[in-house]
């Protein structure tokens, strides 16, 4: 694939030695590294991986989507943060943006905290090449998927849990199949495992990110003839390896691939404003509908006989006597930390902004 457009980078060939000794690289795809842009939604377990690899290899730029903010449960495995991050309540994608920068400062790092959907993923993804799934929802993953195929630019699918996982490129206008194509519909509530039920090894989550960012470099050099091909599955406890070819496997009945009907990004079956999040006590809370960014200071002394607060340039956090703690962003998406009842969240959320 050709990266969108823009003038050249220059490129520092001497930091890339290793990478374009690599005769089936080099310079060129070196180059195209250089000029593409590369959007990761979701930068928990897989994304900081799959980050860490692109900055390091010379991808121009990464865009860094993710709603949530590091805690200490998230250290065994997402590793671009440490303890100051998990201390402070850090967003995700701010944290991960501050580190990447200090690991190469020629990459061009932009953080977004906000959960990405119907709403904003046209512009969020408008200047990207390509997409890596860092998620753990399948609303988002499909999302990606409608955003994909609408605008022709391939996506690489990944999920680990346990000690397996599994990761897939799709690439609209191949013979290849789109993620509906596989999958018609999401699987229902409850019905796989996640890391929270069933738990998650950090090696299982390098293995499939590293996968999925080696794709991404496959793609972005333009040597898409080199891709695995296949649903790639692997079980590292037990260490069986499975590919599943995939070429052929589009269905041309298929509503996003085939008939083209992107019902998600046209806002039907819309995700709902609560969400649990996976392997933590809390609940995502958002709001109906956008608006003008909160005044998060004026906020702040209104709770302060709440609770104890802490107000940053990026977020509000309100720590209550009963346990739970409430942190919110401009754009008025909340977290409730400290239960996993949606209502209870809700409850919380109209108690404090009246609404």
């Amino acid at each position: 694939m050709t990266a969108s457009g823009g003038e050249e980078r220059t490129v520092d060939i001497g930091r890339y030695a290793r990478q374009t000794r690599f005769a089936a690289f080099g310079p060129a795809g070196q180059q195209r590294l250089a000029d593409a842009t590369v959007a990761i939604v979701g930068v928990g377990a897989l994304g900081c991986v799959s980050a860490n690899h692109l900055a390091r290899a010379g991808v121009g730029r990464l865009i860094l989507i993710d709603r949530d903010i590091v805690e200490l449960t998230n250290l065994q495995r997402q590793l671009l943060y440490d303890e100051s991050d998990a201390a402070g309540g850090m967003p995700k994608a701010l944290a991960a943006a501050r580190r990447l920068a200090t690991i190469n400062s020629g990459v061009a790092c932009e953080p977004c905290v906000v959960d990405l959907n119907a709403g904003n993923i046209e512009t969020l993804l408008a200047s990207a090449d390509l997409a890596l799934d860092g998620t753990d929802s399948f609303g988002i993953r499909y999302l990606l998927n409608e955003w994909s195929v609408k605008h022709a630019k391939p996506w690489i699918y990944g999920a680990a849990v346990g000690a397996s996982g599994m990761t897939m490129t799709i690439r609209p206008g191949s013979d290849g199949p789109c993620l509906r194509c596989l999958f018609p519909q999401p699987p229902g509530s409850g019905s796989l495992d996640t890391c929270e039920t069933a738990g998650v090894l950090a090696p299982i989550v390098d293995l499939i990110a590293s996968v999925q960012a080696m794709e991404a470099i496959k793609l972005l050099g333009g040597y898409e003839e080199a891709l695995h091909g296949s649903m790639l599955q692997t079980d590292l406890w037990h260490v069986g390896w499975q590919q599943l070819r995939i070429a052929g496997a589009r269905r041309p009945d298929c509503p996003v691939c085939g008939q083209r009907r992107f019902e998600l990004l046209d806002g039907e079956g819309a995700e709902p404003l609560t969400a649990s999040l996976c392997g933590r006590m809390a609940v995502q809370v958002s709001p109906a509908a956008g608006g003008p960014a909160l005044e998060l200071d004026r906020l702040a002394a209104r709770w302060s006989s709440l609770g104890s607060v802490e107000l940053h340039a990026y977020l509000l956090r309100l720590r209550r006597d009963d346990g739970l703690a409430f942190t919110l962003f401009p754009d008025g998406r909340a977290l409730v930390s400290g239960t996993d009842d949606p209502m209870r969240a809700r409850r919380v959320y109209a108690e404090l902004l009246g609404e």
